[in-house]
C-alpha cells in the first residue's frame, strides 16, 4: 500500500497516480479507491487553473457550447452536472442558464465538492445543492433532474460504461447529455493515450445496446488537449408522468434524506450521513448504521 506521503510526491513530480496505484494492485482497470485518491491529490488545481487567462477563454467557450446544447432541447428546470469536480464547468454553464433552474451536483472526493462550494460561492452562486456522491449510486431517485450532463466524469472508468450509463439514465427526466473523451472520433495516437490511461469509450453504441435513444454523438467545438478530445452524445429519455421528488435520498435504499445538527437521515433507512463543512457526505461507504437515530433524537 502507498502512503500518502509517497503519492503526493509522485504527484508533485507529475507521475501518473492512478497508472502508479493500478501496477502497484495489479489491477486493468481504474477502481473507486484509485480515482478518489488521485481526485483528492488534484483538488485546487482546477479552480487555480482558473487564474490563467487561456483556460478563462477555453472554460468561457467550453460552457456557452453545454449551455447552447441544452437550450436547444428544451428550458429545464433542473440541471445537474454528475462529477462536478471543483465546478469550473459547473459555474459557467449556471451563469449561461441563469436563476431558473434547480442546480446539483455531486462528485465522489469530498476536496473536490469543497472546492466546487468554494469555488460556487466566490461566484454568487450559493443556491447550488452539492453533495459527495458515487456515479454508480447517485443518491437521487429515479426520474428527477430535467438535464443530467457530465464532463469528463466517466473519462477514468473504461470498462465500466454499462452501469455508469444505466444509474445516469436513472435520475434523468428529460436528457442525459454526455460529454466525454471522443475515442472513436479521435486521431489514432489520442486513441492510444486513452487506452493507455483506461479511459470509457464505445458509450454510444453501449447506449444503443441499452435502447435509449441517442440524438447526436460529435465532437466538441472547444478542444483544449486534441490528445483528449470532448465529444458530445445526447440522449432523449422519454419522460415519466409522475417522477419523484427532486431531494437527496439514501444512496443504498433510496429514501427521502431530512436534515437534523448536520446529520441526514430517513425515515425508512437505519443509515445517517455527516455534514463536513456544509458538503452532505453520501456515498454509501459514508453511512453509519444508526437505526435508533430517531428514537435518540426525539424526532
Amino acid at each position: 500500500m502507498a502512503s500518502p506521503e509517497e503519492l503526493r510526491s509522485l504527484f508533485e513530480q507529475g507521475k501518473n497516480v492512478s497508472a502508479y496505484l493500478r501496477k502497484l494492485e495489479g489491477l486493468t482497470e481504474n477502481n473507486s479507491e484509485i480515482i478518489e485518491q488521485s481526485y483528492d491529490l488534484q483538488s485546487g488545481s482546477y479552480s487555480s487553473a482558473m487564474d490563467n487567462q487561456a483556460t478563462q477563454q477555453h472554460k468561457k467557450e467550453y460552457t456557452a457550447e453545454i449551455v447552447s446544447v441544452i437550450r436547444s432541447l428544451c428550458h429545464p428546470k433542473s440541471v445537474m452536472e454528475a462529477g462536478v469536480g471543483e465546478a469550473s464547468t459547473f459555474s459557467g454553464v449556471i451563469a449561461g442558464l441563469g436563476n431558473e433552474p434547480d442546480y446539483y451536483g455531486f462528485d465522489l472526493c469530498w476536496s473536490r465538492v469543497a472546492y466546487a462550494r468554494k469555488w460556487l460561492h466566490s461566484n454568487k452562486q450559493e443556491s447550488v445543492r452539492l453533495c459527495t456522491g458515487d456515479l454508480f449510486q447517485i443518491p437521487l431517485a429515479d426520474d428527477t433532474v430535467d438535464v443530467v450532463y457530465t464532463s469528463h466524469s466517466i473519462e477514468p472508468n473504461g470498462g465500466k460504461e454499462i452501469p455508469l450509463l444505466e444509474e445516469l439514465y436513472r435520475v434523468a427526466k428529460k436528457y442525459l447529455i454526455l460529454i466525454e473523451p471522443g475515442y472513436e472520433l479521435a486521431s489514432s495516437k489520442a486513441r492510444k493515450r486513452m487506452e493507455q490511461h483506461g479511459y470509457c469509450r464505445s458509450l454510444v453504441g453501449f447506449s444503443e445496446g441499452l435502447g435509449y435513444e441517442v440524438l447526436d454523438h460529435r465532437l466538441m467545438n472547444s478542444v483544449a488537449n486534441p490528445l483528449n478530445p470532448s465529444a458530445i452524445i445526447i440522449i432523449r429519455k422519454k419522460e415519466k408522468k409522475s417522477p419523484s421528488e427532486l431531494t437527496w435520498v439514501c444512496p443504498k435504499y433510496r429514501t427521502v434524506l431530512r436534515e437534523k445538527d448536520n446529520v441526514l437521515f430517513s425515515e425508512h433507512s437505519p443509515l445517517v450521513y455527516p455534514v463536513i463543512a456544509g458538503v452532505p457526505c453520501l456515498r454509501e461507504e459514508h453511512g453509519i448504521l444508526a437505526g435508533k437515530f430517531q428514537e435518540i433524537m426525539n424526532l
